[in-house]
Order: structure tokens, then C-alpha cells, then sequence
């Protein structure tokens, strides 16, 4: 325990200035994710930027590759958040069916143990396997972020439990920390958008209920 935490300490003092930032932008971009707020496209591009860079030194190309995929994904969530936004509406949360997420999930990983084969004759990684599964889980994930789909929380949590054991593993450990933070955030990002797909369904049954009444 005490030479995990000697190489743990070692490692959040070696941590680079890009790094840094780039976990400072990764924090405001969930914050801001959470109060639906449109700025944290904005956080999500520079802090990805950062990250597909510091991922390709050491040899996670499935986790650079997904920061590189998250670059251009933070363009397409500010229009999707953006679109029909005028006049003070918002963009309502939606909810997909369990069926769905019984194919995503096994369908995915299914996926990342190929790509992770594949590539483990171009990269010499013990992690692959998972850089894969994160990658292809991550990715589904950041549509339905886009899309506002309630349940992409749920897949957060867990996606963001393993990416900070993958993170301290390759000496990232400062990431490791925020991907830890970003299980909390995933709680309260849930809640958050709970809170209106709920206050959506009453006010479609207050509509309803006027319009027989009418």
C-alpha cells in the first residue's frame, strides 16, 4: 500500500502543464454538460485536443483515436444543443428502451475484443482490450450525449470507472483522479437531466388534459 501511494504522489507531481489543463477544461466541460449549458462543446474540443496528443505517447491509439472522434463530436453536439434552441426553448431529454441497451452493450464489446486482436500486431499494449472497449463504449455514449439520452449517465459511470483504473495504469494518475471525480458527476448529471425529462412528461400530461378539457 505505501509504494502504491509513493508511485501514486510520484506520478501527480510529474504531471505535465497540458495535462493539467486539459483536466481542468475536462471538469468545466461536465459541469457545464450537466446544466445543459452550450459552452462545454467549446471546454470538450480544447481539452480532447490536448488529450488525443498525450494518449498517442503512450501507445493508447484507441483512447487517442476516441479524443481525436471527440473533437469533431463537440462541433456536432454545439449544433444538435443549438438547433431549435432559439426563442428560449430547450432541447428535451429522451429515454431509450432497455432492448436497446441489451444489443449496444454486448454488440460493443464484442467489437472492441476484434479491434483488440487486430491491433496486437501494430501496438504493443496490455490494455488494449480495454483502450477498445472505452473507445467503442465512449463513442455511443457521446451520441447519445449529443442527443440528449437520459440513460448516457448510467454508461458514464461505468465507462469513467475504467478509464480511471486504465489511466493510472500507464502513469496518467492526475486523469485517473478526474475520471474518479467524473463517477460523482455522472450522478449528478443524471439527476439533473431526470429532474426535467420528468418535469417534460407533466407538462405534455397538463397539455393533454387542457386539450380534452377544451
Amino acid at each position: 500500500m505505501a509504494s502504491f501511494f509513493s508511485e501514486f504522489t510520484s506520478q501527480i507531481a510529474a504531471t505535465s502543464l497540458l495535462e493539467w489543463v486539459a483536466v481542468v477544461l475536462a471538469i468545466a466541460y461536465v459541469l457545464l454538460a450537466a446544466k445543459q449549458n452550450s459552452w462545454c462543446w467549446l471546454c470538450a474540443f480544447v481539452s480532447t485536443a490536448i488529450y488525443t496528443w498525450l494518449f498517442w505517447q503512450v501507445t493508447l491509439p484507441f483512447q487517442s483515436a476516441l479524443n481525436f472522434f471527440y473533437m469533431i463530436m463537440a462541433g456536432y453536439g454545439y449544433y444538435q444543443w443549438s438547433k431549435g434552441a432559439e426563442d428560449g426553448d430547450v432541447k428535451p431529454v429522451l429515454h431509450w428502451p432497455l432492448w436497446a441497451h441489451l444489443l449496444i452493450v454486448p454488440s460493443m464489446l464484442l467489437l472492441a475484443w476484434g479491434l483488440s486482436e487486430v491491433a496486437g500486431s501494430q501496438f504493443n499494449s496490455e490494455y488494449l482490450l480495454l483502450d477498445a472497449s472505452i473507445n467503442l463504449l465512449s463513442v455511443v455514449t457521446t451520441f447519445m450525449v449529443a442527443h440528449k439520452i437520459l440513460q448516457n449517465w448510467v454508461y458514464w459511470f461505468f465507462i469513467n470507472l475504467a478509464s480511471a483504473y486504465l489511466y493510472l495504469q500507464v502513469g496518467y494518475a492526475l486523469s485517473a483522479c478526474l475520471f474518479l471525480g467524473y463517477v460523482g458527476f455522472a450522478v449528478f448529471g443524471y439527476y439533473q437531466w431526470l429532474v426535467q425529462y420528468k418535469r417534460q412528461g407533466e407538462q405534455v400530461g397538463y397539455h393533454r388534459h387542457a386539450a380534452k378539457g377544451a
